[in-house]
């Protein structure tokens, strides 16, 4: 029988503490072998427990492989956001915004390895849903557009260019890092990040 059919709603500090330590497996497994070797049974073996360990705390690969997708972007989206509240101008809250995604993805490069890998190659479930549907693009550019706005309006940025447009080519620059770093590990990413803020620091400053 399944956790789902005989574990009462709230899961213990135990079984959490568990799928923690299976999700974090998959996450490495699937960065060093791939999405595709990535089986049940070598992100048990990675962690000394059996496969029937994790299929008493995930039904299947594809309910674990939504869990680590889940985990990476919580886990940036707690490293980022209070870096970003402590800023008080616009330009240090543009220029926080940018660097610290970068950073969490040099600290994390193992989460953007295993992210780009499972949406390289296993997009689909085995019953052939789509894993991701694009909504968590949207969102960050909706979010950084929303951001913008109110930079604006509160006086810390520019006022004559479109947050919308301006979101959509700042995602751009950031989220084609996972990409580059899967394929060079040593991509100097504190020297992107330092780039790459400075010219859109360049682009939405208020002209002294």
């Amino acid at each position: 029988m399944t956790e789902a059919a005989t574990a009462p709603k709230e899961r213990t500090f135990i079984e959490n503490a568990r799928r923690q330590q299976i999700v974090a497996s998959a996450i490495e497994t699937i960065a060093e072998v791939g999405f595709a070797q990535a089986s049940l049974a070598r992100i048990a073996e990675r962690i000394g427990i059996s496969k029937g360990v994790i299929s008493y705390h995930f039904i299947g690969k594809d309910e674990l492989i939504r869990q680590v997708a889940i985990e990476i972007v919580e886990a940036a989206r707690a490293f980022i956001i209070p870096r970003i509240l402590v800023e008080s101008t616009g330009q240090g809250t543009l220029r926080t915004y940018i660097e610290s995604h970068l950073t969490f993805m040099r600290e994390h490069r193992y989460y953007m390895v295993a992210i780009v890998d499972i949406v390289r190659n296993g997009g689909l479930t085995t019953g052939g849903q789509r894993r991701f549907d694009g909504q968590d693009v949207d969102g960050a550019v909706h979010f950084l557009a929303e951001l913008l706005a109110r930079l604006q309006a509160e006086g810390g940025l520019r006022s004559d260019f479109d947050p919308g447009v301006m979101a959509v080519a700042i995602r751009a620059a950031i989220d084609s890092v996972p990409y580059r770093l899967a394929r060079d590990p040593d991509l100097d990413i504190d020297h992107y990040a330092q780039e790459i803020a400075t010219m859109f620091d360049l682009a939405t400053r208020v002209a002294d």
